[in-house]
C-alpha cells in the first residue's frame, strides 16, 4: 500500500496529522511518495524522524519563519539554505534507498519541464529540490540539471507510488477547497514573512509608476504575493485534478485548508488537526479497502 503526499506549501503540515490518524486506525503504508512539502514530511516519516519533525513544526513561530527566509534575488526570493542547514543539524542525511521505508520524491527539470523521480542520492538534497517552488525558493542542481518544485508536473504523486509497486494508493490532496476562496471579501490579507514582505513592497512601489492610479471607488488590487500564491494554487490544483483523473488513487484524503496562506508555516497546529479530521471524513472509503478495518 502506498501513500502519496501532495504539494501545498504550509498546508503540508496536515500530512503529519493524516499519518498519525492513519496509524491510529491501523493503516500503515509500505511505500511513501511526496511532492514539495509532501516530500519533506514523507522523507521524515520514511526515515523514522516524524516525531522530531512534528515537535519542531509545532514550536514554530512567525519569527522563526522570518529567520529562515534568507532573501535572494538570484533564482528565487528565498534561497532555502538556512532551512536546509537546520535539517542537516537535526537529522541524519541518509541515502534515499537506505531509509527505513521505500520513499521517493518528485521534482521538475527547469530546462525541459520533465518530471524527475528522485529515488537515489541524498535525502535532504532530494527534498530541497522537490520544494524549490519557483519564485520563492532557488532551483537545485542535481546531477547536472536544475530542478524545481515537483508540483509543477505532479502535485500528488500517485503514479510514482504505483511505479514503486503499490497496488493500493491513498492520496492526500491539499488543494481540494482552495479555488474560489482566495479573494473573497472576508478573506484574511496575506502575511508573508518580514524579508519577503519588504521585498514585495519595494517591487510594488517600483511597479506603481507603471500602473494607472485607481479611483477611490475601486477596490484595492491584491498584493504581488497574494497574486503569486493564488497562481501557484491554480496551476497545481488544475494539474492535480488532471493527473488524478488519469491515474486515480484508491482513496483521496482532502484536508480543508484554504484559510492557510503559502508561508503560514507557523500555523502547524491547526493544519495537523485538520489532517486528523480529514482522515475521519474518509474513514468509510478507507474501510472499503481490502484488508483494512477502521
Amino acid at each position: 500500500m502506498g501513500l502519496a503526499l501532495g504539494s501545498g506549501s504550509a498546508r503540508g503540515w496536515a500530512h503529519i496529522g493524516v499519518i498519525r490518524a492513519l496509524e491510529k486506525a491501523g493503516v500503515r503504508p509500505d511505500i511513501v511518495t511526496g511532492t514539495s512539502i509532501g516530500a519533506l514530511v514523507g522523507a521524515a516519516y520514511a526515515a523514522g524522524e516524524l516525531d522530531r519533525l512534528e515537535s519542531w513544526v509545532l514550536g514554530l513561530g512567525l519569527g522563526d519563519v522570518v529567520r529562515f527566509a534568507d532573501v535572494s534575488l538570484s533564482g528565487g526570493v528565498v534561497k532555502g539554505d538556512r532551512l536546509m542547514e537546520f535539517f542537516r543539524r537535526h537529522s541524519q542525511d541518509r541515502p534515499l534507498d537506505q531509509l527505513a521505508m521505500p520513499f521517493a520524491a518528485v521534482a521538475t527539470s527547469l530546462a525541459t519541464g520533465t518530471e524527475v523521480w528522485l529515488r537515489q542520492g541524498s535525502t535532504l538534497e532530494a527534498v530541497r529540490a522537490s520544494i524549490a517552488l519557483p519564485g520563492l525558493f532557488t532551483p537545485v542542481r542535481w546531477e547536472g540539471a536544475l530542478l524545481v518544485d515537483g508540483g509543477l508536473v505532479n502535485p500528488i504523486p500517485v503514479s510514482l507510488a504505483r511505479a514503486m509497486g503499490a497496488d493500493i494508493v491513498i492520496a492526500v490532496d491539499l488543494g481540494s477547497d482552495i479555488l474560489g476562496r482566495r479573494f473573497r471579501a472576508d478573506a484574511e490579507p496575506p502575511a508573508p514573512p518580514g524579508p519577503i514582505r519588504d521585498w514585495m513592497h519595494k517591487l510594488q512601489e517600483n511597479l506603481g509608476a507603471l500602473v494607472p492610479a485607481r479611483t477611490p471607488e475601486e477596490p484595492a488590487m491584491p498584493s504581488v504575493f497574494d497574486v503569486l500564491s493564488a497562481c501557484i494554487d491554480i496551476v497545481q490544483v488544475r494539474i492535480a485534478r488532471s493527473r488524478m483523473a488519469g491515474e486515480p488513487p484508491d482513496v483521496v484524503i482532502a484536508p480543508r485548508l484554504a484559510r492557510l496562506r503559502l508561508v503560514d508555516f507557523h500555523r502547524a497546529k491547526e493544519a495537523i488537526e485538520e489532517g486528523h479530521r480529514a482522515v475521519e471524513r474518509a474513514a468509510h472509503n478507507l474501510a472499503l479497502l481490502d484488508g483494512f478495518e477502521m
